[in-house]
């Protein structure tokens, strides 16, 4: 559906439409207080009732908090939230809450080695998005149906996995109870070490688009929001299903052999050849592939695809990888990493470089920090990196 997403809309819409999303995604990671990852460690049904009653209560305290923020921020028209339409504020609380929920319950189901009805979901999911914003272009909605579309699909996929799981329900309270805070208290590891560190990580893959924006304007921050799109699938897909199978086996040979090395080499393996081939054919055909696919406008974008299919290859690696640093007690290792990025990442964006210059350096310092990461993690499986 992205061809015809993008023959339908402008790079401007794209834009201000991948801003929201990406404010959405980072609020959606400090929802869940990284505690979704918790669940895979913990099968009682008890335990897990209780982290989606945790979940539910800071998701919903963030989404008012977060959309409260927003309209005060839209209100003082601080230049940041300028290019936010009024409907993308009123929702970004609403879309953070989705994807908090819809992770969680998506956890529930690699606990249960549900991966099947979990694949439904975010398909039905995804399917739902893209339908309903080629829908909306289509009358004319122009970018309101890209966040429209986006939280009819959210609201789609979260039914359906619901309906396909049978998660624990968990309605929403102002207070934590005794149960839950202690609950908070065992799993302190993930909110105090994990939710910083992911909470890093997703703003220092956001901030480029930000500072894209802000620097550049919206038709920049568009091009880059599509390349980031199309380099971000492979992940989002193949990679993401290799983790929920890495997620079960390296919990398994560390609870029973200490280590985890066979599962990470065997895993390493399968992503380094289901990645090569499309990084190396995006590295030499990037700017004539999008022009054909996407549109001629969007030829400056297959050229940013270019610069950053190596990083993106490597991204497609370690991404998997990285919950081993959780399974090994090693938050803190991985923390001390996500702030050696995001201080790379704000100084490359911060030289007053032009856009392809900042980018190409940012790929650079990436890839090169991905290469130390992908090491760590390799220490971690054999249970030999030590604390930090």
């Amino acid at each position: 559906m992205a061809p015809l997403i993008t023959r339908m809309c402008t790079p401007a819409q794209m834009g201000a439409f991948s801003v929201w999303f990406g404010i959405v995604a980072i609020a959606a990671i400090g929802a869940t207080l990284r505690l979704e990852a918790a669940m895979v460690l913990d099968h009682g049904e008890r335990q897990q009732r209780t982290c989606f009653r945790v979940v539910a209560w800071s998701a919903s305290l963030l989404a008012l908090g977060l959309t409260a923020a927003a309209v005060t921020g839209r209100a003082l028209d601080l230049p940041f939230l300028r290019q936010l339409s009024w409907l993308a504020i009123l929702t970004i609380g609403l879309g953070a809450w989705l994807t908090a929920t819809m992770q969680t319950t998506l956890a529930y189901a690699t606990s249960h080695n549900a991966f099947g009805k979990a694949a439904r979901a975010k398909v039905w999911g995804a399917s739902t998005i893209a339908l309903g914003q080629v829908g909306l272009l289509y009358t004319g909605a122009g970018g309101a149906a890209l966040i429209t579309g986006h939280l009819i699909g959210l609201c789609a996929g979260l039914v359906a996995a619901r309906l396909l799981l049978s998660p624990p329900r968990a309605a929403p309270s102002w207070r934590l109870d005794d149960e839950q805070r202690r609950y908070l208290r065992r799993h302190e590891k993930f909110w105090r070490f994990s939710l910083p560190s992911n909470l890093l990580n997703v703003v220092v893959g956001q901030l480029p688009l930000f500072l894209i924006g802000m620097r550049h304007g919206a038709v920049a921050a568009g091009l880059f929001a599509l390349t980031q799109r199309v380099l971000a699938a492979p992940v989002a897909l193949l990679a993401a299903s290799v983790l929920e199978v890495f997620k079960r086996q390296s919990v398994h040979d560390f609870q029973t052999l200490g280590n985890c090395k066979q599962a990470y080499r065997y895993t390493f393996k399968a992503l380094l050849l289901l990645g090569v081939g499309p990084s190396v054919a995006l590295f030499l055909f990037s700017p004539s592939l999008f022009a054909w696919i996407f549109g001629e406008p969007w030829r400056a974008a297959g050229e940013l695809a270019r610069i950053l299919a190596p990083l993106y290859f490597l991204n497609f690696i370690a991404s998997p990888l990285s919950y081993v640093f959780f399974v090994a007690g090693k938050q803190k290792a991985d923390l001390v990493w996500q702030v050696a990025l995001f201080t790379m990442t704000v100084s490359v964006f911060l030289l007053p470089l032009p856009l392809h210059q900042s980018v190409l350096w940012y790929a650079i310092g990436y890839s090169l920090l991905y290469l130390v990461y992908l090491h760590m993690s390799y220490q971690c499986a054999q249970n030999r990196l030590e604390a930090a």
